[in-house]
């Protein structure tokens, strides 16, 4: 059976630098009159695929990743629940998503470093 946990690294890198990017770049578009509204839903379908990639992976990663990557989670949710509920938008989603980031390289890079002496 082929190993999943780079492609959920991948998955969870790049869901969490589109939420970057998305969280980054959406708030000036409001500004230009195109009749954009933000929706708090396209935030939690991009924290709910990074929730995937990380129950998925921390099975089997370090303590070190498990730690970061959970705490990310927890502020990306954390911080899309006070928007939700109280309408309050809150920088906790951007460290966040910055720790999903770093969270996930660390552990393909692990997982690549791993791999790398097992092959003789």
């Amino acid at each position: 059976m082929k190993n999943k946990r780079p492609f959920l690294d991948i998955l969870g890198i790049s869901s969490a630098s589109l939420c970057m990017v998305h969280c980054l770049i959406f708030p000036l578009l409001t500004f230009i009159p195109f009749g954009l509204r933000h929706d708090s839903v396209i935030d939690l379908g991009f924290a709910l695929v990074s929730l995937w990639a990380v129950i998925q992976i921390i099975r089997n990663a370090n303590l070190l990743v498990i730690v970061i990557i959970l705490n990310s989670i927890t502020l990306i949710l954390f911080s899309i629940f006070i928007e939700i509920y109280l309408d309050l938008h809150t920088n906790f989603i951007y460290l966040g998503g910055f720790g999903m980031i770093i969270g996930h390289f660390l552990n393909y890079k692990s997982h690549s470093k791993n791999n790398q002496e097992e092959k003789p």
